[in-house]
């Protein structure tokens, strides 16, 4: 599908059919979003798939919407805090890569390389999570057009019980759930929602 359309067509998709999701599309998802980009290529996004009748079905405790766990699989994308301290390791691929050519990047030394690295590990935890739930984002973002393109359809879910979502899916501190994605094969066909024109959002050409 070329991508001007996969973006036309995304919508919320909030009513799946039973029919399961081939396994290959489980990972061409995951795929999607392990590609996607990230500040300083720190990846710092992690999935774990919900399948099983038995899990979807715990579910329905974690969400006051009832659609999340009738989708056939649902994707709890997380985010591993632990990766600030990867910084430096992350960097250097990317210099060794030829990233940061053409940019003063590309010339720090050891110095600039070591402060540039503590400047994310010194953030406070609000902006860290902030930082971390960011890219997070831009995964996630790749994981729906990917859905589109495969026939799937999705919908971004925030509306839930982190606590009892972490407790279900058994992760330990290190990580944060940021959101549900429920995904499956569309049994509706929404109209594309109201948008603002382009008059709207763009504020000024300077």
């Amino acid at each position: 599908m070329e991508l001007l359309e996969a973006i036309k067509s995304r919508r919320s998709i909030r009513k799946f059919k039973s029919e399961p999701i081939p396994e290959s599309y489980i990972d061409k998802l995951i795929e999607a979003g392990r590609i996607a980009p990230s500040g300083s290529n720190l990846q710092p996004t992690r999935y774990v798939v919900i399948k099983s009748e038995e899990a979807r079905a715990k579910l329905k405790e974690c969400s006051p919407l009832p659609f999340v766990a009738q989708a056939p699989a649902v994707i709890a994308v997380c985010v591993d805090n632990g990766v600030v301290a990867t910084a430096e390791v992350r960097t250097r691929e990317l210099r060794e890569a030829n990233a940061f050519v053409d940019t003063p990047l590309n010339n720090s030394n050891a110095a600039d390389s070591e402060a540039y690295n503590n400047r994310k590990k010194a953030m406070d935890e609000g902006a860290l999570k902030a930082y971390l739930s960011l890219n997070a984002a831009i995964a996630i973002d790749h994981i729906t057009l990917r859905a589109v393109d495969l026939g799937l359809g999705s919908c971004w879910v925030m509306m839930f019980d982190k606590s009892k979502v972490k407790e279900l899916i058994n992760l330990d501190e290190r990580y944060d759930v940021v959101a549900l994605l429920p995904v499956g094969y569309p049994d509706q066909a929404p109209a594309q929602r109201p948008r603002l024109s382009i008059d709207e959002v763009l504020l000024k050409e300077i």
